[in-house]
């Protein structure tokens, strides 16, 4: 009866267990991912208010980048202090809290999806149809590409934790993790979590597929236009290296995101997916900057 009634206390905290196998290294960790964060921070800042003060920056490429940026700094300050803190003492978290913080950060890595998307458009009608440029990338036209991006993030994953708030926790209150994904959370649900898991699923397949599709297909629409129009072999060049880091920064993201959420669970260790949400919310935000 007591076991049994144990197992069935709904939970109002987690307690988020980060890299616990490895006390001996927390401090070092702590070091490390502060400086890594303030990196991510200042970096991002800088090119923002470089965007901002520049008139000369004042272009859709460049927008879009600020945009980026802002991006990035709002989504690792999502998980990173609070695997900062994990580091130094038990990180608890509510319920409520951890839902919060996994919206917040799914929104706004679904977010990077699409303007990343968009940037690849960006470059593809500046190299295409440099003549029609401005025209076909007005302020108007960019302002609703970002906001579309945004808004589509926070639609997608509002609709997962919508499934997820429905499910029922208790148990155990130790999330495998150092913040509140998904496969570390549903496993701790006491009630039928499969609808929550094939939705997941599917809108992970379809919002990260499409929008690198989009981006492949710009790619090859640049590559085929500069094979067949371009008579000087230092245009192709000068082209290619305006989009070189895009793409660099379009395969830092899409690997680990894609790795992580469109593999089976069966497929990867939860060390595994640790290492890589390490990649994709710390490492990638702070070497963007410089690429």
């Amino acid at each position: 009866m007591e076991i049994s009634s144990l197992e069935n206390q709904t939970i109002a905290e987690f307690v988020l267990l980060g890299f616990y196998d490895i006390p001996e290294l927390h401090f070092l960790f702590f070091i490390v991912f502060t400086v890594v964060y303030a990196f991510i921070v200042i970096g991002n800042m800088l090119i923002i208010v470089v965007v901002i003060s520049s008139q000369r920056l004042h272009t859709p490429m460049y927008f879009f980048l600020a945009n980026l940026s802002f991006l990035e700094i709002l989504y690792t300050s999502t998980v990173v202090p609070k695997m900062l803190e994990g580091f130094l003492q038990v990180a608890a978290i509510s319920v409520t809290g951890c839902l919060t913080q996994f919206f917040i950060f799914g929104s706004l890595a679904t977010a990077e999806c699409f303007l990343l998307a968009v940037m690849a458009y960006d470059r593809f009608l500046a190299i295409c149809y440099p003549l029609r440029y401005l025209l076909l990338m007005e302020p108007r036209w960019c302002m609703g590409l970002v906001v579309t991006a945004w808004l589509s993030g926070f639609m997608v994953d509002g609709l997962v934790v919508v499934l997820m708030a429905q499910l029922r926790f208790c148990g155990s209150k130790s999330i495998d993790h150092f913040y509140c994904d998904f496969m570390p959370l549903v496993v701790l649900a006491c009630s039928y979590p499969r609808v929550a898991q094939v939705t997941t699923f599917v809108l992970s397949v379809v919002f990260l597929t499409v929008p690198f599709g989009l981006i492949l297909t710009s790619y090859f629409c640049i590559i085929g236009f500069l094979v067949l129009k371009s008579r000087s072999c230092r245009i192709p060049h000068k082209a290619l290296s305006t989009c070189a880091s895009h793409f660099m920064v379009v395969c830092l993201f899409y690997g680990p995101v894609g790795f992580t959420y469109i593999l089976p669970a069966s497929a990867t260790s939860m060390s595994e997916d640790q290492t890589v949400a390490v990649i994709y919310s710390a490492v990638t935000p702070v070497l963007n900057p410089l690429i």
